[in-house]
C-alpha cells in the first residue's frame, strides 16, 4: 500500500506539529542489551525506551 500525496504531508504537518526527536547515540553493545531486553518483553526497541524514561519520570515524581 502506498501512501498519497496528501497522506504523506498530512503525516509530516503532524509529526511537526506534535512531536519532538530526540536523538540518542550508545555504544552497540548497550544497544544490543536493550534489543534484547526490548524483546523478552515483546516491545520494540523505541517502545522500551519510551517505557523506562515514563518509569523514571513516575519514580522521581514522588
Amino acid at each position: 500500500m502506498t501512501l498519497t500525496e496528501q497522506r504523506k504531508e498530512s503525516m509530516y504537518k503532524y509529526a511537526k506539529a506534535k512531536l519532538k526527536r530526540i536523538p540518542l547515540d550508545v555504544q552497540k553493545e548497550k544497544y544490543e542489551q536493550i534489543k534484547a531486553a526490548a524483546v523478552r518483553n515483546g516491545e520494540s526497541v523505541n517502545g522500551y525506551i519510551k517505557k523506562a524514561i515514563d518509569e523514571r519520570i513516575e519514580r522521581n515524581s514522588l
